[in-house]
């Protein structure tokens, strides 16, 4: 009989059959720790010639190699499976190996973020000493490094499309919150990123979620000085003023920071472009 087997990190979970329920819920065979599973997410159905796996009408979906699935698929070796932020990898064990243990403890480092086994002495990614209140039990865990910028994107545009404020302000807060830690950790943020999750908090600003999201924005392309992108000009200049107080105090004071660090932004604006800014805050 053939065994298959799930992967996600440094952990592997046997799939005994006739089905395997994956979820945030305790109650699930595999239990996911991350907001955006469903609490009964996807369904493993478990057969020797074609296994597949079937959404449960969760709200962000289930993802094959990246693509989205309607209906039950079929699961083939090696192929990455998607349910929230976390990404599975789907094979069929070879007969001759052991059984896998699919509970345990395992130790996020406090230097870096990296999950590895309780049993090691040290971090083998950044070679941090372990400590015994970093110890977490359970089948998942967390850590910064599997965060999708794309997937949290993905939600709050729709949430936002469909006038969810309270919960685009509720994502956007996770998102801003996993930056900050990045920067505050020296990690650093890619600028195509950082300018998507940016754009995103001027949208909310813009539907009535405040002054602070555009603050946030600028802040953080302040504190990895980058100068906005034309897509986020844009944004800016289609603010409205008069329903966001000091909003030109913000821009005011982001637009004459960068005049004076022109030369050493990344990259360097062109001179009519902070002009650009410049006008756009004293409308």
């Amino acid at each position: 009989m053939a065994r298959y087997r799930l992967r996600f990190l440094l952990q592997e979970f046997d799939l005994r059959g006739p089905e395997v329920i994956i979820g945030r819920s305790p109650e699930c065979h595999i239990t996911i720790e991350d907001p955006l599973v469903s609490r009964q997410h996807a369904k493993i159905m478990v057969n020797d010639d074609k296994p597949t796996i079937e959404d449960l009408g969760s709200r962000n979906g289930v993802r094959i190699n990246g693509e989205k699935i309607a209906g039950p698929a079929e699961l083939a070796h090696g192929d990455r499976v998607r349910l929230g932020t976390q990404e599975l990898v789907f094979y069929q064990a070879a007969k001759h190996r052991r059984e896998a243990r699919t509970t345990g403890f395992m130790t996020v480092c406090h230097a870096c973020s990296t999950p590895y086994p309780e049993k090691a002495k040290a971090c083998p990614h950044c070679g941090a000493p372990a400590r015994d209140e970093d110890t977490m039990s359970g089948l998942l865990v967390e850590p910064r490094r599997t965060w999708t910028f794309q997937l949290l994107g993905e939600v709050i545009e729709r949430a936002l499309a469909t006038g969810r404020t309270s919960e685009a302000v509720r994502l956007m807060r996770r998102a801003a919150r996993e930056v900050d830690e990045r920067l505050t950790a020296s990690e650093g943020i890619d600028p195509e990123q950082l300018a998507h999750i940016s754009g995103f908090a001027l949208q909310l600003a813009g539907q009535g979620g405040g002054v602070e999201w555009v603050h946030w924005a600028l802040n953080v392309h302040r504190q990895q000085r980058l100068f906005p992108n034309d897509s986020l000009l844009g944004q800016l200049e289609g603010l409205d003023l008069k329903t966001l107080p000091d909003l030109a105090i913000v821009l005011g004071e982001f637009a004459q920071w960068a005049s004076t660090e022109r030369k050493t932004l990344r990259p360097p604006p062109e001179p009519d472009t902070v002009q650009r800014l410049e006008r756009i805050a004293s409308r």
